[in-house]
């Protein structure tokens, strides 16, 4: 193999090359149609071919090669301390670039490595893809791993595993593993996943699916959303309906459709579900506010309770001069001491001291002190404390009223 060489700030012709290519720096090579390489490229500097490229390799030192046309490597692509340009379409067994790697036409190799910053004009696909800096990317990403130390930018994704430190914007698609940012995730278009952990801010279309989110600020869903659990320390949003296993929310959690659960909500600061909350078991630790909310475990509510149709449970619990408007209905039901409610339903009642009621109707009821009701009805035993205050006396009764809900 005899090879060929392009000397320093020269231009040369070539169509074939049997052996290697040594390029020197700042060298070109007018390319007669397609230049085939049998053996190795290796340029010492920038580097420029005017057309398509085919090699059993590519390497440059301390420089940028730019492809004029498409690049076929079959073996590596390396550029030391260095930065490749490709106009067309790139295809590679591995690529290692240090600073910047360009891709006009879709790019495919089995790895990707690039230091600084990966930029593609079209798809990529490769089975593992790491950057260290910033990947921008038009069209569909499709990998195993994706690892991306600052922002990730993309079309359409089909991958097992997302890692970005920084922040990662896709166009919707499937990660069948795990998702991984430090900062922000969005997604333009429904996306399916396993695992959700977001430092910062999350946003969803509409229709996205997943096993497991975990946000540490802010998740806004701008539709419906399914998942198994749900976990966001302040702020989170659903713009339709919610459904899944669990939620705990730090701080506020609004549904504007229903939310409908198989496992528990718990919510440090307020519910609101514009229509109806179904769960097993619901605590919150301020405000709720729904249409209508049905558990078949326990719900507890530290500060309000603004229902239309009522809230029921197995067992109800409303904290120390929290409120509600709307009927609370349950097996059992105990207001804390000044709590102030309308209608109660259920099979046994506790009203604790200074409770205020309008209408109390159970099997058994128990009264604090200082209690005040407008009309008390029960069929079994009451057990009433000192000064209740009642519009009219408790009264036995042979048959309630049917219970809301």
């Amino acid at each position: 193999m005899s090879g060929a060489r392009v000397s320093r700030n020269t231009s040369t012709r070539l169509g074939a090359v049997d052996g290697d290519l040594v390029v020197e720096a700042r060298g070109r090579v007018e390319v007669e149609g397609r230049l085939i390489v049998s053996g190795e490229i290796r340029c010492e500097g920038d580097a420029t071919f005017s057309g398509p490229v085919e090699a059993r390799s590519l390497r440059t030192d301390d420089g940028e090669v730019a492809v004029q046309g498409d690049l076929s490597v079959k073996e590596d692509l390396v550029a030391r301390d260095g930065s490749v340009r490709v106009d067309g379409a790139l295809a590679a067994g591995s690529v290692d670039v240090d600073r910047r790697l360009q891709v006009a036409g879709p790019a495919r190799a089995t790895s990707f490595e690039v230091g600084g910053r990966l930029e593609g004009g079209s798809t990529l696909e490769g089975e593992r893809v790491a950057v260290g800096g910033r990947l921008a990317l038009a069209g569909k990403l499709t990998a195993q791993k994706v690892e991306v130390g600052g922002s990730l930018d993309s079309g359409e994704v089909d991958l097992d595993r997302l890692e970005a430190g920084g922040s990662a914007d896709v166009k919707g698609g499937r990660v069948r593993t795990s998702i991984e940012v430090g900062g922000r995730f969005g997604s333009s278009a429904p996306i399916t996943f396993g695992t959700l952990e977001v430092g910062g801010m999350v946003s969803l279309a509409p229709g996205s699916t997943g096993r497991r989110i975990e946000v540490g600020g802010k998740l806004s869903g701008d539709g419906d959303l399914a998942f198994d659990a749900l976990e966001v320390g302040g702020l989170a949003t659903i713009e339709g309906n919610g459904r899944g296993g669990s939620v705990e929310v730090g701080g506020h959690l609004g549904v504007r459709r229903s939310l409908r659960l198989s496992g528990k909500a718990e919510v440090g600061g307020s519910l609101e579900v514009g229509e109806a909350f179904e769960g097993v078991d619901l605590e919150v630790g301020g405000r709720l506010q729904a249409a209508r909310a049905v558990c078949t475990g326990t719900a507890e509510v530290g500060g309000s309770v603004a229902t239309r149709d009522g809230l029921k449970a197995n067992r109800l619990r409303l904290h120390r001069r929290a409120s509600a408007s709307g009927p609370l209905v349950g097996t059992e039901v105990e207001l804390g001491s000044r709590a102030r409610v309308e209608d109660v339903y259920g099979e046994n009642v506790r009203l604790d001291d200074r409770t205020e009621a309008r209408n109390v109707q159970a099997r058994r009821v128990r009264v604090g002190d200082d209690v005040r009701v407008t009309t008390l009805l029960y069929t079994e035993s009451f057990e009433g404390g000192r000064d209740l205050q009642a519009a009219s006396p408790p009264k036995k009764v042979d048959k309630l009223d049917s219970f809301p809900l």
